[in-house]
């Protein structure tokens, strides 16, 4: 195993990766981005989907936006929320793939067991 890089991360890409793992670290959070991913929601219907109180799910939301893991879309004086980005989409789905195999005792293993729990999945 080759433990050398050429490449390093400059202290911004540091910073910013680590606050944005410490957003996702929060198990509402990745709840809301997982559905968000999956559609574009209001704060009402998505508090509901993941059983947390509006006005909690609408701080979460502006952590989230202010992150940009999340956009938004007004319609009349309703906003919609949608997390609609690649980059998202795989740190979360790779995240929860990890977590699969940690509680599944999988290891590293890469033998489908999550691409056949997840299909037609994000």
């Amino acid at each position: 195993m080759n433990t050398h890089t050429t490449e390093v991360a400059s202290e911004q890409q540091v910073a910013t990766a680590a606050a944005t793992l410490k957003l996702l670290a929060d198990p509402t959070r990745l709840r809301i981005l997982w559905a968000l991913l999956h559609g574009e929601h209001s704060v009402g219907p998505l508090a509901q989907h993941v059983g947390a109180s509006a006005a909690g799910v609408s701080q979460h939301l502006a952590k989230l936006r202010l992150a940009r893991l999340v956009e938004t879309r007004r319609e009349g004086n309703r906003v919609y929320y949608v997390a609609d980005n690649d980059h998202v989409r795989r740190l979360v789905k790779e995240a929860l793939f990890h977590a699969d195999h940690v509680v599944e005792g999988l290891g590293n293993q890469a033998d489908g067991h999550v691409a056949r729990r997840s299909a037609g999945t994000a």
